[in-house]
């Protein structure tokens, strides 16, 4: 799944690693996207693949999505026993928040439903990329990172929380946000980018090449059947 990625990154990725890529990403779409996108390979490919790549995130965050919160909390009566017979005891439980209506709560609900999909393949999640100013047309018209969203949330704040799927979920996490190296707020790195002027958001060929290459050897260090 991808959300700015064009097919050029997994031309590159198919020449380097001899990889069949199956692309289900469509622009636009958010991590609720996730689910659906999930559902379609497994209905087209059923389980003929060996690793599932989400890269999503700038879009939620364009489109104000709350960051919202991994767990609830509550206490409950559980069974424990430690040296003495089992016994009901209060203790806090916490359990994975699952609503469409908050980053976190999106991404609990897609990786629950793919981790269950997959259970023997592998799955990485990749970060948000720091992205600037994309000024297509007067209705869609996206300022740079340096502002916060609707929410009061800088794309940083989405970068993490999608860091911290890691932990929750038991997934690697490939921070494409620091080990791409792609900067568009400089104007030097202008050259990655589709247009200096108005998209400084989607990489160009150039820029999915640094971006594919980048993954590529972080991509080598995780095992890729189980």
């Amino acid at each position: 799944s991808s959300d700015v990625c064009s097919s050029d990154l997994w031309g590159f990725l198919q020449d380097w690693l001899q990889i069949e890529p199956f692309v289900y990403g469509v622009s636009g779409r958010q991590w609720n996207d996730v689910p659906r996108q999930a559902r379609k390979l497994q209905e087209e490919h059923g389980d003929s693949v060996d690793a599932i790549i989400i890269f999503m995130g700038t879009n939620d965050y364009n489109n104000s999505v709350p960051l919202g919160e991994w767990y609830t909390e509550q206490e409950e009566e559980v069974e424990y026993a430690h040296g003495q017979p089992k016994q009901l005891v209060k203790r806090l439980r916490r359990q994975p928040v699952m609503t469409n209506d908050t980053y976190r709560g999106r991404i609990n609900i897609a990786l629950d439903a793919v981790k269950r999909m997959y259970p023997t393949k592998q799955i990485v999640v990749l970060t948000p990329i720091h992205r600037s100013g994309f000024y297509p047309n007067n209705t869609n018209w996206q300022p740079t990172e340096e502002y916060a969203n609707a929410c009061g949330e800088y794309i940083s704040a989405y970068v993490e929380a999608s860091k911290e799927a890691a932990d929750v979920w038991a997934v690697p996490v490939i921070d494409w946000n620091a080990s791409c190296g792609l900067f568009p707020m400089m104007d030097e790195h202008v050259q990655y980018f589709k247009n200096g002027d108005n998209d400084r958001l989607h990489p160009n060929d150039q820029g999915h090449e640094r971006m594919a290459r980048t993954l590529m050897y972080q991509l080598l260090t995780l095992p890729c059947v189980f």
